[in-house]
């Protein structure tokens, strides 16, 4: 896992390091132009050799001052630059100011318009690299106006694209740091107006919003360069207010793959260790219950069962109405089968202390026997993962809902966080206009907080969090991004994953993590045209490769 930061704790910790003397706002800034063009020379191998085009975009703030070191740095290697500035060179903060004059001293500034980019000296040739360097981490207010128009024109609108050659300073113009929201007036404009970028380069540690929401569409590759801040970074306290407990600074959030940011620093990783079997008989590596619904409607149970089988439990069992005994029969193995006839059934199953860990809603209905089934499940206080029906009759029910406890997992999607969390969902799907925007993140950790208990926000940037405010987002993007897990029982083979590993007696917030990070390293491993049976069958290959 890596860290993920916040704009605010990104700022905190540079100036912690210029407060201390070590280094300079100057050096910082030096050190982050150096490491864009280097980024630029690793992910376009060729224009290391000089005698190539740049038009460098910089802004108002620091971000525009990293702008004038890239394209000082560029000019020294032979390009031919053309920088345009985003408001007054001499109002610039000082840093920033500093730069500009180095640049001045070389090359010339043109007052940034849309009509001054459209006729500039590269007129009818597109450059060979474009530098976005007028807001990164800094934005805090939606781009409006001629700049917004501006926005999208480099996106296409209007005929001209840039987004091939286009390069971002640390976050792309118009994307808040924090959520991966565009910030606008317009949220529902075709073309937005946030920079879509083909690589992005930020620093030290990668932010939230690369990784949330519109960021992956909006960064198109994250490369992360170290500027020299890791001591400031490893052992500064704080607490981050208004979003989580307090952490070892600046927790923020953890992304459970990091192979998908070159350059950052490992946090700490899944041990796979932990996947394997220790001495023992099947009871001592746990026993899993998946309930499921009646006849015709037990495939999500055996989908669920399956994958918590494939991930470890000694044992599972499919706990199902007595008419649906027989279609289950026919096709379980290894499985176990139970007829359960209502909540007295299933208190009888719980006699059985064996039983550890509890799958439920995958296919059980939204009747008031499933309701009742439920609530005898949280009543056991066995670790339990709440899945799609379960999901549903909770958010519906409040006294239910206060049944949860800690030691239960939420799998939610966006329509059920909806159900369970309707003020938070609509604060998520409020326009984002001013930053830092309201995030995943913060609806993940403010909806653990007030369950008690681990909730997996699930998408393509699932977040998961628990009471304390601990936080991880498993993203299937960039290099991970695996679209065809958008198929019919993906989300039971994840929830049976996590109750497999509940079942093996992991904690509800390293279980929901590990769970969801092999259900995405499933999917690449398998590939396109996966169907959700394909998930736990790809586990043992998965686990060879860890070395279990």
């Amino acid at each position: 896992m890596t860290e993920l930061l916040t704009a605010a704790q990104m700022r905190a910790i540079e100036q912690a390091a210029i407060a201390s003397g070590e280094v300079t706002g100057l050096e910082l800034m030096e050190r982050a132009g150096r490491g864009v063009v280097a980024a630029i020379f690793a992910r376009w191998p060729a224009l290391a050799k000089g005698g190539h085009r740049a038009v460098v975009l910089c802004g108002p703030g620091n971000n525009g001052g990293d702008g004038f070191v890239v394209a000082r740095l560029l000019h020294d290697a032979g390009w031919d630059i053309e920088v345009f500035l985003l408001g007054d060179g001499e109002a610039l903060p000082p840093d920033a100011k500093t730069n500009y004059v180095r640049w001045c001293a070389v090359g010339g500034v043109t007052p940034l318009t849309e009509h001054a980019f459209r006729h500039g000296r590269f007129e009818g040739v597109f450059a060979d690299i474009y530098v976005d360097a007028l807001f990164g981490t800094g934005l805090s207010r939606a781009v409006a106006g001629e700049l917004a128009s501006f926005l999208r024109h480099l996106n296409g609108y209007g005929g001209d694209d840039y987004r091939a050659r286009m390069v971002s300073v640390d976050v792309p113009s118009g994307l808040c740091a924090d959520s991966g929201r565009v910030l606008t007036p317009h949220p529902q404009a075709s073309i937005p107006a946030a920079v879509l970028s083909r690589l992005t380069v930020t620093f030290d540690s990668p932010k939230l919003g690369h990784f949330l929401q519109d960021g992956p569409q909006h960064c198109g590759q994250i490369v992360v360069k170290d500027i020299g801040l890791q001591h400031h970074r490893e052992t500064r306290q704080s607490t981050h207010a208004g979003r989580g407990a307090t952490t070892r600074f600046p927790h923020a959030g953890l992304i459970l793959n990091e192979r998908m940011v070159p350059d950052a620093r490992p946090f700490f990783a899944i041990d796979p260790s932990a996947l394997a079997k220790a001495d023992g008989h099947k009871y001592s590596h746990g026993h899993a219950l998946v309930l499921s619904g009646g006849v015709g409607k037990g495939g999500a149970a055996r989908l669920a069962a399956r994958g918590a089988l494939r991930v470890g439990a000694g044992a599972v069992t499919i706990a199902c109405p007595p008419a649906a005994l027989i279609e289950n029969a026919a096709q379980l193995n290894a499985i176990m089968l139970r007829a359960v006839k209502g909540v007295a059934g299933l208190n009888d199953v719980f006699s059985d202390h064996r039983i550890n860990a509890l799958c439920m809603g995958p296919g059980m209905g939204v009747s008031d026997e499933s309701r009742g089934l439920i609530e005898a499940g949280l009543k056991s206080g066995r670790a339990i993962v709440l899945d799609a029906d379960a999901l549903t009759l909770i958010g519906r029910d409040a006294p239910l809902f206060a049944s949860v406890h800690e030691n239960c997992v939420l799998t939610p999607h966006a329509g059920e966080f909806a159900r369970l969390f309707p003020d938070l969902a609509e604060k998520l799907a409020a326009p984002a206009t001013n930053g830092p925007a309201y995030s995943k993140v913060d609806a993940t950790r403010e909806a653990a907080k007030r369950a008690g208990c681990t909730v997996l926000y699930k998408g393509p940037d699932t977040v998961i969090a628990d009471p304390s405010g601990r936080c991880s987002i498993n993203a299937s993007v960039y290099d991970r991004s695996a679209p065809w897990l958008a198929t019919a029982g993906s989300g039971d083979v994840l929830a049976g994953f996590i109750t497999g590993l509940l079942a093996r007696g992991w904690a509800p917030l390293q279980a929901a993590e590990t769970g969801a990070w092999l259900h995405t390293e499933s999917a690449l491993s398998f590939g396109p045209g996966l169907i959700a049976e394909d998930l736990p069958e790809e586990l043992p290959k998965l686990f060879r490769a860890l070395g279990i």
